[in-house]
C-alpha cells in the first residue's frame, strides 16, 4: 500500500506536513510493504490527484484539504485522512496508530482566507477537526 503526505519543501521523510493539500509544492510517498520513500514534485502540467493516482497511492493523509480535492482523490480509489501535522513521519505514525480521521468530504470550506496554517492557530477551522496527542 502506498501512503502519500503533502510536503513543505521538497519532500522526503524529515520535511513538513503542508497544512494544504492542493498548495503542496511535493508529496512523500510511503511504500508499507517495501519501507521506502519517494517523491513526487508538482511538474506544472498533472493536477496533483492525478500525480497521485499515476504513483499508486492508495491513502491521502493531509492537515487541510478542500472538498473538490477530496473527491477528485476518491473518485481514483484513494482514501482521504485528516488532522497530519508535524514532519512525514509524524503523519504516517499518527496514522499507523489510528489517530487520523477518514474524511472524503474535505475540511477547508473556503480558500477566501489570506494566511498561512503552518501553526494552525488562525482559527479558520480547517484543520480543527481532528487533535493529535
Amino acid at each position: 500500500m502506498k501512503v502519500s503526505v503533502p510536503c513543505m519543501g521538497k519532500g522526503g521523510i524529515d520535511d513538513t506536513v503542508s497544512q494544504h493539500f492542493g498548495r503542496a509544492p511535493a508529496y512523500t510517498v510511503f511504500d508499507t510493504e517495501t519501507g521506502e520513500y519517494s517523491v513526487v514534485v508538482k511538474n506544472g502540467g498533472e493536477g496533483p490527484a492525478d500525480l497521485m493516482a499515476g504513483a499508486g497511492v492508495n491513502i491521502m493523509l493531509c492537515g487541510g484539504i478542500g472538498k473538490g480535492a477530496a473527491m477528485m482523490l476518491q473518485q481514483k480509489g484513494i482514501d482521504v485522512f485528516i488532522g497530519a501535522s508535524g514532519t512525514i513521519k509524524d503523519a504516517i505514525n499518527a496514522w499507523e496508530s489510528g489517530a487520523l480521521a477518514k474524511n472524503q468530504d474535505g475540511n477547508c470550506d473556503s480558500h477566501d482566507h489570506d494566511h498561512g496554517h503552518d501553526d494552525c492557530s488562525c482559527n479558520c477551522s480547517c484543520h480543527s477537526q481532528v487533535t493529535l496527542s
